[in-house]
């Protein structure tokens, strides 16, 4: 069983890793790259800063204990446990694998710590915003820097999707955790005040 939905990842794996162009090669480095992002994520603090005011604090906070967990719990229960090659460091697919740049990253890929940690944020801060337009920009997100990894040649979809899930339920958690926090505190921490009075 396991063989087959080996192989029937691999396929798709080669599949949506074969689409590939110069001019995405550029587009996917770059959206995969770690400091691409840091004007988004001023923008989503300046907008939740706005949003809550001085609530900002625990949610910066919280978004770093979604980050750590997801990240760690993919490199140590996952990379380190089932130890699967990346698609770029098989090799019965050399000669098969787009590789932009020349760079493979570690060793093993399962699960994708990227998208363990941008499902993670994503999810937390979408449970967080309840908003409708929001959380699609955040899904979003997620989606295309997770597929980035794929079309890179570092992951799998089985390690995208893996990695995905881990930090859905990662993101859940920190969130009740989150929740747990602001309504054990006095009445004018509770952040529903702010962001979904007008939630849309």
């Amino acid at each position: 069983m396991l063989e087959k939905l080996d192989a029937i990842d691999t396929k798709i794996f080669l599949f949506l890793n074969g689409l590939h162009s110069e001019t995405l090669d550029g587009i996917m480095v770059w959206i995969s790259g770690k400091t691409t992002w840091w004007p988004f994520y001023l923008a989503l603090l300046i907008w939740l800063g706005w949003k809550t005011r001085w609530q900002l604090v625990p949610i910066i906070l919280f978004i770093a204990l979604a980050v750590t967990i997801a990240d760690q719990v993919s490199v140590h229960f996952f990379k380190e446990v089932f130890e699967r090659l990346r698609p770029c460091k098989e090799p019965e697919l050399q000669g098969l694998v787009h590789i932009v740049n020349g760079k493979c990253g570690g060793k093993y890929g399962f699960v994708s710590s990227h998208a363990a940690n941008t499902f993670a944020v994503a999810v937390f801060l979408l449970l967080v915003a309840g908003k409708k337009w929001f959380t699609g920009l955040m899904l979003t997100w997620a989606i295309v820097v997770s597929y980035s990894r794929i079309y890179l040649g570092v992951h799998y979809p089985g390690d995208v999707l893996g990695g995905a899930l881990l930090g859905i339920a990662t993101g859940v958690l920190v969130w009740f955790l989150f929740r747990w926090l602001i309504y054990m505190l006095p009445g004018n921490w509770k952040i529903s005040a702010y962001l979904k009075q007008d939630a849309s």
